[in-house]
């Protein structure tokens, strides 16, 4: 049995709100969950008072969703991004962009290896 934490969309036409759920992952989008672990509001919302910036309203059970991740659940590639806002996952882009730069690091290192292995120092 997969478990994957997705989005499940709610909310009218040109309104959308999400329950953040765990289900089975060949299961539909908006069939009933295992478990709700939170809703996501992606409408910006103005700053009380009036001063910085609109944000968004994400509600986390965040004692749940580290359960989930601990015995093996995947999340969607837009859960991962939230979760990450939260602080309970490492930033997806961030980690490629790491094992990229990792991977030019090596393969600079054996260029000039390389150079300096058949004679051509210029």
């Amino acid at each position: 049995m997969v478990v994957k934490i997705r989005l499940a969309r709610f909310g009218k036409r040109n309104a959308p709100f999400y329950n953040i759920v765990v289900a089975q992952a060949r299961t539909a989008r908006n069939s009933k969950p295992i478990e709700v672990l939170g809703t996501y509001d992606p409408i910006p919302k103005p700053p009380p008072l009036g001063e910085g910036k609109p944000y968004k309203d994400i509600k986390l059970d965040t004692a749940r969703a580290k359960y989930w991740l601990g015995v093996g659940a995947q999340p969607s590639d837009p859960a991962w991004r939230l979760l990450s806002m939260i602080g309970l996952m490492e930033p997806r882009f961030k980690v490629a962009q790491m094992q990229q730069r990792a991977k030019e690091i090596a393969g600079s290192g054996a260029e000039v290896k390389e150079k300096e292995a058949s004679g051509d120092g210029r």
